[in-house]
């Protein structure tokens, strides 16, 4: 059984799922949606659609050079059964996925690394701009007295000057 990939999200397409469309020049292209077949007829490029694998490879969100995907090659050349090699085989591909896994996710700490700074200052400026929001009530409301106080001030020595 052989796993294809979707030619747009480059999600696993199964067998006797999804869609082919064959170009004329005898090009195959698989798609596991109709999403993905109608975002290929509309000549969306895969790496500027924010949901598929080929942006966030393209944009340093995901691993894109790494001796473990050399495992995942696809191998034309059928392989004679043989049993140890089959045991030994599953035991490498469970192997493979641990480091894998270990390696995306170093992948992630290092790429997340220095954010919590860099929030920290955008919500300080964030504060900065819109510190009459973040005030509180009481604040605010001793702020607007004091206001009117003033106000009150200026009208009643200016009816004081009038009258004089």
């Amino acid at each position: 059984m052989r796993v294809e990939v979707c030619y747009v999200c480059s999600s696993p397409v199964y067998p006797g799922h999804g869609s082919l469309f064959v170009r004329n020049d005898a090009k195959l292209f698989r798609f596991c949606r109709s999403k993905c077949r109608k975002n290929f007829h509309m000549k969306k490029n895969p790496r500027g659609l924010k949901w598929t694998k080929a942006f966030r490879k393209a944009h340093g969100k995901e691993m894109v050079v790494d001796s473990t995907f050399e495992f995942e090659r696809r191998r034309n050349r059928v392989v004679k059964y043989d049993r140890e090699l089959m045991a030994t085989t599953l035991r490498g591909i469970r192997r493979v996925e641990e480091i894998k896994k270990k390696r995306e996710k170093q992948f992630y700490r290092n790429r997340m690394r220095g954010r919590e700074e860099r929030e920290k200052a955008r919500a300080v400026v964030e504060i900065r701009e819109n510190v009459d929001l973040v005030q509180p009530v009481a604040i605010r409301e001793k702020a607007r007295l004091k206001e009117k106080a003033k106000e009150t001030a200026k009208e009643s020595s200016a009816a004081g000057e009038g009258s004089a």
